[in-house]
């Protein structure tokens, strides 16, 4: 059997503005960060504040997960961090409750789910509204919920992808903040398409992130205006 063709330089030609930075003028975006797995888009997070592309910084990242990957980057980043273990709370709700805790005392500006493999309850949006941030690997809204990469490849499509959204009870339906496309080459298995796909989630969640601020701050401005008026 030949051996699959290697389209490792599939994203050379794909172009995507890294960011959109929230102003320079305004301090310094304080994100929460939730992880269950690698922190890969926690990372891409931490270095875009650090490199200037987003006027951001992660101040505390949350996982459920003892021993996950992402616990180790945060170390090495020098980032604090919380275990809340999911299997330990009642419900969750009361996991929820937690994690408003946790950003609370913080005091994070924004939350983003990047990799956060749990459902997440009204509890938290609404201590969060239009403040949470999700990634998911499809092009929304096709292929929701859970291995939406094994439903991309299953359904046969030709172009993967994934989409950065704001967190609201129906899940993976929230507002689209951005997306990024990718091809489902000849060969290509979950492993594959799920490395290809990760490498556009790394540049789009910044930029998901600055416009989601850049909401806010559009909100803010028009209801002061609205109470000057």
């Amino acid at each position: 059997m030949p051996a699959a063709a290697d389209h490792s330089d599939v994203n050379a030609g794909i172009q995507w503005p890294l960011s959109q930075p929230w102003p320079a003028a305004h301090p310094p975006l304080r994100l929460g960060v939730m992880a269950s797995g690698h922190g890969s888009n926690f990372e891409a997070l931490v270095a875009s504040g650090r490199h200037g592309d987003l006027n951001a910084s992660v101040e505390l990242l949350v996982v459920n997960q003892p021993g996950c990957g992402a616990i180790e980057r945060a170390e090495r980043l020098g980032i604090s961090w919380r275990l809340l273990d999911h299997r330990r709370f009642s419900s969750r709700e009361a996991l929820d409750g937690a994690l408003i805790e946790a950003f609370g005392q913080a005091k994070v500006d924004l939350v983003v789910m990047a990799g956060w493999m749990r459902i997440v309850t009204p509890v938290l949006i609404k201590a969060f509204p239009q403040r949470l941030v999700n990634i998911h690997p499809s092009l929304l809204p096709s292929f929701r919920g859970v291995d939406a990469i094994g439903q991309a490849l299953a359904a046969g499509v030709t172009l993967a992808g994934c989409s950065a959204h704001l967190v609201t009870a129906e899940v993976d339906g929230g507002p689209i903040l951005a997306q990024a496309a990718v091809p489902v080459c000849p060969g290509d298995d979950h492993a594959r398409l799920a490395a290809r796909i990760q490498q556009q989630e790394h540049r789009i969640l910044p930029l998901a992130v600055a416009l989601a601020a850049e909401r806010l701050s559009q909100a803010s401005s028009a209801q002061l205006a609205q109470a000057q008026g």
